[in-house]
């Protein structure tokens, strides 16, 4: 009666462990499991700011163009009222004479 009392004692206290290493391991994979979650997260927050980044980069892109193409089309009217100003004209034509 005595050596059953002992093995019962045992088998408590190996049980014990085995519950608290079990303990640790589900402790342990439930770090792992939140620390994925919020790695994921970082990454599709990231994945989002960089559609928005790229969005805003295409919209400055059509701009410049815009402003490129308005550019030009003011340079060509500057260079025409000035080749039909007589202000330009006369100067021109000092030149040409020196």
């Amino acid at each position: 009666h005595l050596s059953r009392k002992r093995s019962s004692k045992a088998e408590r206290a190996h049980s014990t462990m085995m519950n608290s290493d079990m303990d640790a391991v589900e402790a342990e994979n439930q770090v792992e499991l939140e620390e994925k979650t919020r790695l994921i997260n970082q990454v599709l927050e990231l994945q989002h700011t960089l559609e928005d980044l790229s969005a805003r980069v295409d919209a400055v892109k059509e701009e410049n163009l815009k402003l490129k193409s308005e550019n030009q089309v003011l340079g060509q009217y500057i260079e025409n009222l000035m080749s039909a100003s007589s202000v330009f004209q006369t100067t021109d034509t000092k030149s040409k004479r020196k």
